[in-house]
């Protein structure tokens, strides 16, 4: 499963602005990995560099050298709308007269698609596939006085999820959407201000964590400080997945520790779903706290039984088609020695599709495992998502395919168990209208019926 991306925003006349928004983004590599990209502004001109790959890959010391200024906003990317291509990397800038603006989204906007023939039809021209220009020019045709006014406009106009920062002259503005679906923060630093989509970032770069922007709250900051515009808003819908999957275990989201959420999940599973086994194991990294959380309350020991390779996926060199096949065992190796003959609790965050799982249950039983015991944090996915997960059909979950017998039966697993709905809210500590649960039971914050595909401006 992957998520729509990382957004930065960083506003400060005391700061290295380049090399401080390279390593919050790095910080934030496990939100996008497609491309990344760094816009910065000295308050009259934008300059920005842009790429496909990693942040690692992407920036050397020269580029960041040649990006100079006092507010800089930067991307990672996983493409929600439009493909991996170079053109749809962002920040992306747009202008429309004297107006120029930079902008960073994280999000999916499903009425995209008439927003870009209705501006299409008032002249503007696009040069992405991505509904990220869409959002773009739509601010530039607001109409208001200031680039605020004109956001506060374009978001009575968009439905979807999103957390953006922009730039336009001499301003940064950190926006999230009304429904407070993707997360976005702000902190202070050397005199100046972050935003960021997780805490994470801050705490690399040492900038002090202030807190959360509120659900269609726009952050305003230039020479004369941070203002803010709120507007009212019907509910909430966080993204239950910031929790189980997508956020970094030491980031605070709605005010709690990831992490500890996390072992909250493993220690419900081991109430709803005991087992005799021998050891607990996580696979790595999403699920390994919910692991420890599991061996706490069962009192089965913990262990790491899979090593993962963390540098899988970090060169631009393809592996040949023999080191393609053995997918699975690339990215983790099983200890072997320690789960050999074991009866073993295996921890997964989440079942999508339905296509790792049974390689990493054939790499355990290769390698001596005696049962093998599944258990899941989340509920079954059976319904697609459309506010920026790549969820975007019924057919590939396995989950609205099959049974939870069945599954188990296609997984090849001594038993399966689900993490209830009830129990992964109450792991979180915070009430269940707070969050969207849409690809677990269906019921979507907003009607989706106009949500375009992902390559849809493409085709």
């Amino acid at each position: 499963m992957n998520e729509s991306c990382a957004v930065v925003g960083i506003f400060s006349h005391e700061t290295d602005i380049s090399q401080t928004t390279f390593f919050s983004l790095f910080s934030l590599q496990h939100r996008g990995q497609e491309s990344s990209g760094i816009a910065v502004s000295d308050g009259h001109s934008i300059r920005k560099h842009t790429g496909s790959g990693l942040v690692s890959q992407i920036f050397t010391e020269d580029e960041l050298n040649q990006l100079k200024g006092h507010i800089s906003i930067g991307h990672n990317q996983y493409s929600t709308s439009g493909s991996n291509s170079p053109f749809n990397a962002q920040p992306i800038t747009v202008s429309s007269g004297s107006s120029t603006l930079a902008l960073a989204i994280n999000g999916n906007v499903i009425n995209s698609a008439p927003l870009r023939n209705e501006l299409s039809k008032l002249g503007y021209d696009f040069h992405t596939s991505s509904d990220s220009e869409v959002i773009g020019n739509l601010i530039l045709s607001s109409p208001g006085g200031s680039m605020e006014e004109r956001v506060r406009y374009a978001m009575r106009r968009i439905d979807g999820a999103y957390s953006m920062t922009i730039m336009s002259g001499d301003k940064l503005m950190g926006v999230r959407d009304p429904m407070g679906t993707r997360p976005l923060c702000l902190g202070t630093i050397n005199g100046g201000w972050i935003i960021a989509s997780e805490s994470c970032a801050m705490d690399q770069v040492g900038a002090l964590f202030v807190g959360e922007i509120d659900p269609g709250e726009i952050v305003v900051i230039d020479d004369t400080g941070k203002n803010s515009l709120k507007q009212k808003i019907k509910r909430m819908a966080l993204c239950i997945f910031e929790y189980v999957y997508f956020a970094r275990p030491d980031s605070i989201i709605a005010g709690k520790l990831v992490y500890k959420t996390r072992e909250s999940m493993g220690v419900m599973l081991a109430q709803e779903h005991p087992v005799d086994a021998d050891l607990v194991i996580g696979v790595p990294d999403s699920a390994t706290a919910a692991a420890i959380g599991y061996s706490q309350s069962s009192g089965i020991p913990y262990c790491e039984g899979l090593l993962k390779n963390r540098y899988v996926g970090r060169t631009f060199i393809q592996p040949d088609q023999r080191l393609r096949d053995l997918g699975v065992q690339m990215k983790f190796n099983p200890l072997t020695r320690i789960i050999s003959g074991k009866r073993l609790v295996v921890v997964d965050d989440s079942i999508v599709r339905g296509t790792t799982t049974p390689r990493v249950v054939d790499l355990l039983r290769e390698n001596g495992a005696s049962e093998i015991h599944l258990r899941i944090c989340a509920p079954p996915l059976r319904h697609p998502c459309f506010l920026g997960v790549d969820i975007a059909s019924k057919w590939e979950l396995i989950a609205a395919q099959k049974s939870i017998p069945q599954i188990r039966e296609h997984l090849g697993v001594d038993s399966l168990g689900y993490l209830s709905l009830d129990g992964l809210i109450r792991a979180t500590e915070l009430p269940k209208d707070v969050f969207c649960l849409a690809c677990l039971n269906g019921e979507y914050p907003i009607p989706t019926q106009m949500a375009l595909n992902k390559l849809g401006f493409e085709e």
